[in-house]
């Protein structure tokens, strides 16, 4: 089991810059695929971006509202911890961003995840 915990969310203006990290407990983190969810209000939790167990691999979101050239999924292993660069934001990605662990490779639905931290809130003012 891994517990996962999300920081770096706030208030930024469109345009600006934040980088969320998440943290794991446990010993296995390098065991597990990680990825990025968010869910504005009213909508459904989207995904974000993925990253492998290695780091190797990456994947992003490539819907309309494309997260792809603007935000970097990292994981530095020796730390528990990935991150989520985010730059160039917009009003649009205002949401509450959750991190997630599982197994599969490069897994992009959120049902296949079996680990959730709480979430942290990301605000972009326009």
């Amino acid at each position: 089991q891994v517990q996962l915990v999300e920081s770096g969310g706030g208030l930024v203006q469109a345009g600006g810059s934040l980088r969320l990290s998440c943290a794991a407990s446990g010993r296995t983190f390098s065991s597990y695929t990680m990825g990025w969810f968010r869910q504005a209000p009213g909508k459904e939790r989207e995904f974000v971006a993925v990253i492998s167990r290695s780091g190797d691999n990456t994947y992003y979101a490539d819907s309309a509202d494309s997260v792809k050239g603007r935000f970097t999924i990292s994981r530095v292993n020796a730390k528990n911890t990935v991150y989520l660069q985010m730059n160039s934001l917009k009003p649009e990605d205002t949401a509450v961003y959750y991190c997630a662990a599982g197994y599969g490779f490069l897994i992009r639905s959120k049902d296949e995840y079996d680990y959730w931290g709480q979430g942290t809130q990301v605000t972009v003012s326009s």
